[in-house]
């Protein structure tokens, strides 16, 4: 549902303007929760704020309020200060720009919102070690090992995180075996699975019409 003040900030603003509408088009294509928060349009998933829209002076820009945690395999994302440790912007100056990228785009939300979903955090220190129940299940599987070694350093912390984060042996026994197979077939725990999506293997949203889909 569109937010009212939203169309106020987009209307009046001094430049950008067919630019941010087409971002919030995109945003609420991937059925973020619109609202309208320090003055600037902000996309929510539940409680959680992910995402907002601002007006720049030389372009306008898609804010990533946990860009650090997705993949960012295409170099899409930039760091706006240097001591910045979670926030991530994607810059655009055309309408042209973003319809060029707009699946891409909208891969990097929907990544955003299942990097939310499945509670990753940001890992303080620079490697996170292998919980002991992976390292033994690698022990006694050997080609699961191989695979998730073949994994990018991206889709290999992602999974990591979503392991150690499990509080007790057994959660973290049962989130790496419902995972293995998409280990074993070198996909991401953020990738799309549906095999419908154009662009793997990030996903465009083609999940969506598949009924009951879960991972």
């Amino acid at each position: 549902m569109k937010d009212p003040n939203v169309d106020e900030f987009i209307q009046s603003a001094d430049k950008w303007q067919a630019e941010m509408a087409y971002l919030r088009f995109l945003l609420l294509d991937c059925l973020m929760v619109e609202t309208y928060k320090w003055r600037t349009p902000v996309y929510m998933v539940g409680k959680k704020n992910l995402l907002a829209i601002s007006s720049l002076k030389e372009h306008c820009a898609l804010n990533f309020f946990n860009g650090a945690l997705l993949q960012d395999e295409e170099g899409l994302l930039i760091k706006p200060g240097e001591h910045t440790q979670l926030g991530r912007w994607m810059k655009f100056n055309s309408v042209e720009q973003i319809q060029q990228n707009e699946d891409l785009i909208k891969a990097y939300i929907l990544e955003a919102i299942e990097v939310e979903k499945l509670g990753l955090k940001m890992e303080k220190p620079s490697e996170i070690p292998y919980p002991e129940e992976l390292v033994t299940i690698f022990a006694a599987k050997p080609a699961m090992k191989a695979a998730f070694e073949k994994l990018t350093r991206g889709r290999q912390r992602a999974y990591l995180r979503f392991f150690t984060d499990g509080k007790q042996s057994a959660t973290r026994i049962t989130r790496i075996e419902k995972n293995e197979k998409y280990i074993l077939k070198g996909i991401g725990i953020t990738d799309c699975i549906c095999g419908l999506t154009k662009r793997k293997p990030s996903c465009d949203g083609s999940h969506r019409v598949i009924e009951n889909f879960k991972r």
